[in-house]
């Protein structure tokens, strides 16, 4: 009906101010630009239902870091706002009349566009006051934590194999034990001294035996668990027993390996200071947005959502 004034429907009040299903529908919109859209109305929705913990927690959050920017007198002047007007138009070479309609594409006027560029300078402005300054990483801190976490500096070990496999033939029995007795010949003769990748050339069925049998060099973490547990107790150029596969009887030789010495610390300082500067500020946000919403007056008017904002919050912060 022309004139008639729409209610949209609300969601949650952080302190007086209000969360609708449009502000929630905005981020949903907006979480899905640049990905790929899922191509079934039940892909969307299952993709949208995962989403939205994180989106109404995200809104919540962000309204509370917003509110409290206000009270600690932040805003956005009209010299900052048209500093960054003049800077959106020159990375896109716009002029006004452009860039107007640019944001119109979007549904979006200069004032929409001031209203998100103060909400997002607020939010910057009390985490890095209120957060980000309270946290530090010395050196010796950063020396610290390298030595007691040595093994995520240190390069997984590698290592290079040979194989040869003899696949078993359908129907077991005979057709079986004699795939065995080949395979027991073939390691028979490696055991007598013939070079393992010149046999591997000759006998094994393995999609390897064009290069000798040869397999990797490749990360020993990343071997499954069972030719894992073979190679290990291998010395470079020993040759494994004949073991039962699914595929057939399987002989590994390990022909090299490598056990790379930890990075040096004065190489990685500063990775290791950013990285646990980030955890620490992550914890202190965690920490600094509970005790807004510990003082906050929050209202819910869909027991659904809050449940998954409680959950989201808890789930994040058990996290860090």
């Amino acid at each position: 009906v022309p004139g008639a004034v729409v209610f949209e429907r609300i969601l949650v009040k952080v302190n007086g101010e209000v969360i609708s299903q449009g502000d929630l529908e905005e981020e949903q919109i907006e979480a899905f630009r640049g990905r790929a859209v899922p191509q079934s109305e039940a892909a969307l929705r299952q993709a949208v239902q995962e989403l939205t913990p994180q989106l109404i927690t995200l809104a919540v959050d962000n309204l509370l870091l917003v509110q409290r920017g206000r009270e600690m007198g932040y805003d956005l002047t009209d010299e900052q706002f048209g500093e960054i007007v003049d800077g959106i138009k020159v990375e896109n070479g716009f002029d006004d009349e452009e860039l107007a309609a640019g944001l119109a594409v979007d549904g979006m006027t200069m004032a929409d566009l001031r209203s998100v560029v103060e909400e997002q300078m607020l939010i910057q402005q009390v985490q890095q006051i209120e957060v980000n300054r309270r946290i530090s990483m010395t050196g010796f801190e950063a020396r610290e934590y390298y030595e007691d976490n040595i093994e995520e500096f240190t390069p997984s070990p590698t290592v290079t194999l040979r194989e040869i496999l003899i696949a078993t033939p359908e129907g077991g029995g005979a057709l079986d034990q004699a795939a065995r007795m080949k395979a027991e010949a073939a390691r028979g003769r490696v055991a007598g001294g013939e070079d393992f990748a010149e046999v591997a050339a000759e006998m094994s069925d393995a999609a390897s035996q064009g290069t000798g049998g040869l397999v990797g060099p490749i990360e020993l973490g990343d071997l499954a668990e069972g030719v894992r547990a073979r190679v290990e107790v291998l010395e470079v150029g020993q040759v494994g027993t004949v073991e039962r596969t699914p595929a057939g009887y399987h002989i590994l030789q390990l022909a090299s390996r490598t056990d790379p010495e930890p990075n040096d610390f004065d190489e990685i300082r500063d990775s290791i200071v950013d990285s646990v500067f980030e955890s620490r500020r992550l914890g202190a946000l965690e920490d600094y947005l509970a005790s807004l919403r510990e003082a906050a007056i929050i209202e819910w008017n869909d027991e659904t959502l809050q449940g998954l904002f409680e959950e989201y919050v808890e789930t994040r912060a058990a996290g860090l």
